[in-house]
This record gives C-alpha cells, sequence and structure tokens, in this order.
C-alpha cells in the first residue's frame, strides 16, 4: 500500500531524506548538502509528519529504514532522479552548458592535471570545476561528485570506468639527499636510508620492484607516511628521503636536476588511470564535456599515449 500524504509536499525535504539514506548517516548527509546537521534530522522529521509514517529508525549506533520508508525511498530517489536528468536535458538545449563540475582526483603533484583543467576553463568559461585533490578513495554518488581520476585496481561497482593511462613509480629522491646520505647501489640497501611511505587501500606493505632477477621484496622506514601520492612527490623534492613516485611526475622534475632517479633498472608495473562517473541515463552537459576533455588530453598530460580501448568503458556495470 503506497503511502498517503495529507500536506503538499517538499521536495528539498524528499532530496534530504534520499541524501540520509544514501549516505548512512545524518552528519554525511549533511556535509554532503553542505547543511547543518540539524536542518537536514529537521527536514526528515518534518516530512514523516507530512506524510505520517515513520521513515527511519534511529538509534545512537546507526539509521534503519522502515518498511514505509524502504518504499518511499526507493519511489523517491527515482522520482528525484527523473526530474534532474529532465531539468538537466532542457536546460542543456536552451543555453550555453554552465554551472559546476564537482571532480575528484588523485594529486599527480606538479602540472598535469592542473593544465589539462586550466585548457578546459579557457574553452567553457561558464562552467565552473570544483576540484577536490586527495588520495582518499572518495564515493561519488554519496559525497556528490560528478568525476573522479583514479589510479590502479577499480572495485568492481556500478560506476562507468574510461582507462586513459598508464604510469610506473621508479625510485627517485633529491639532489640534497644524496649530497647529505649517498645514493643506495643496490635494491637491499634501501633499507638503510630514510624512505617516504606510501599507505595505499590495502595498508602498508613491503617495496616489491620489478628489476634485472623479476620481482624484489624490499622493507623500508622512514620518518613519513601519507595516503597521497603528490604529497609523497613534495616531500621526496623536499629532500627528506626516497620514494616510489609516478614516473609521468618525476620525469620532468628530474630532466630539470630538481629530482634523481635512482635504481633505474628497477619499478614497479604501472597502473591504470580511469576517468570514472555514475552511470546516468542523462549526463549534463557540462559534465559530459569535461569526462570527454579528460579522456583525450590526460594521455598526453601524463605523460603516455593513449591506451588500446581508449575511451570505451572498461569496468563498471549498471544496477
Amino acid at each position: 500500500m503506497p503511502v498517503a500524504a495529507t500536506a503538499p509536499i517538499d521536495l528539498n525535504k524528499v532530496a534530504m531524506f534520499v541524501k540520509v539514506v544514501e549516505a548512512g548517516s545524518f552528519t554525511a548527509a549533511a556535509a554532503g548538502l553542505r547543511l547543518p546537521k540539524s536542518s537536514v534530522s529537521r527536514g526528515v522529521a518534518a516530512l514523516e509528519e507530512v506524510l505520517g509514517a515513520r521513515l527511519l529508525q534511529r538509534t545512537t549506533r546507526r539509521l534503519n529504514l522502515t518498511e514505509a520508508g524502504r518504499r518511499y525511498y526507493q519511489q523517491a530517489r527515482e522520482s528525484l532522479v527523473g526530474l534532474d536528468e529532465a531539468a538537466t536535458e532542457v536546460s542543456d538545449r536552451e543555453r550555453e552548458p554552465r554551472g559546476t563540475v564537482r571532480i575528484t582526483a588523485l594529486d599527480f603533484g606538479e602540472g598535469p592535471i592542473g593544465e589539462v583543467i586550466a585548457a578546459f576553463t579557457r574553452r567553457y568559461p561558464r562552467i565552473h570545476v570544483d576540484m577536490t585533490m586527495t588520495g582518499r578513495r572518495v564515493k561519488l554518488v554519496e559525497e556528490g561528485f560528478d568525476l573522479a581520476i583514479r589510479a590502479g585496481l577499480l572495485e568492481d561497482s556500478t560506476l562507468v570506468a574510461r582507462k586513459v593511462a598508464r604510469s610506473e613509480l621508479g625510485l627517485y629522491t633529491s639532489p640534497a639527499y644524496v649530497a647529505r646520505r649517498g645514493a643506495p647501489r643496490r635494491l637491499a640497501e634501501l633499507s638503510q636510508h630514510d624512505c617516504v611511505l606510501f599507505r595505499g587501500s590495502t595498508g602498508l606493505l613491503p617495496w616489491r620492484l620489478t628489476g634485472p632477477r623479476g620481482p624484489e621484496t624490499v622493507r623500508v622506514s622512514g620518518p613519513v607516511t601519507t595516503d597521497d601520492i603528490g604529497f609523497v612527490a613534495r616531500l621526496v623534492l623536499a629532500g627528506i628521503g626516497i620514494g616510489m613516485v609516478p614516473e609521468n611526475l618525476a620525469d620532468p622534475l628530474a630532466a630539470r636536476g630538481a629530482l634523481v632517479r635512482l635504481l633505474p633498472a628497477y619499478s614497479v608495473p604501472g597502473g591504470a588511470i580511469y576517468v570514472v562517473s555514475p552511470p546516468l541515463r542523462h549526463m549534463p552537459a557540462r559534465v559530459a564535456l569535461l569526462r570527454d576533455h579528460l579522456i583525450a588530453e590526460l594521455p598526453r598530460a601524463l605523460g603516455g599515449d593513449p591506451l588500446p580501448g581508449h575511451g570505451r568503458k572498461v569496468a563498471g556495470r549498471r544496477p
């Protein structure tokens, strides 16, 4: 039996409810909506009062949908998506693309992504790009992002991922560090040096590099651990120690003498770099334009050629 309302429905409050369900908490939903938590809580409570039904069971640990809430969420989410896509399609047809595109990316350090985004904004001055640089794996839909640039293996999901480049990692340090501590001559000597450690999604692991004798592992330590590969590069530039840095980021710096490549026979086999987007029946024109620009320009900016199947969906599925 469908939920019946006795008063006009405020779509803003419906959107708040949907966001709370998708984010899993009032706190996360408020952050995504950029509203105070109290406003989101009052909005959902007001919606429940209008509907005359409890939609969420609130406890100190988690939120649970009631049966009425589950039915209402399914219908409300589909309706809101339809309204948003219809409005976007009409808007895109009637005027020059404009508005904000929210994108998250790994920090590749100096240059590459910044140059690509700058070229896009010069071409489409009415589109505002809101860029978040982070090593954290952002939840695109729940946190309200339109696009992401990600590296490495992708988890199976409903997201659409397009492979645009590949990046190998090499060992680099600064000339100042070499002058102070010397350069390792063998891979095993890295254990005696200060290293900048990268913490990936699976935690902190020994360094495993491929060289003339195949894969080799060395345990390293150092003064700093980070989950941001761009920050690794900046610390290496600052002379703190030796780090594994993407070649397409480090090689231009090495060519200028700002970095030194160590043990060049060793590297970490490259991971793919993807442009990722949520699955939408109608993608806003401003988002599609930036996505296509990234797919076309990132391979050159990151120092490589487009991969086979460039621009093709390579991961993800529709629900």
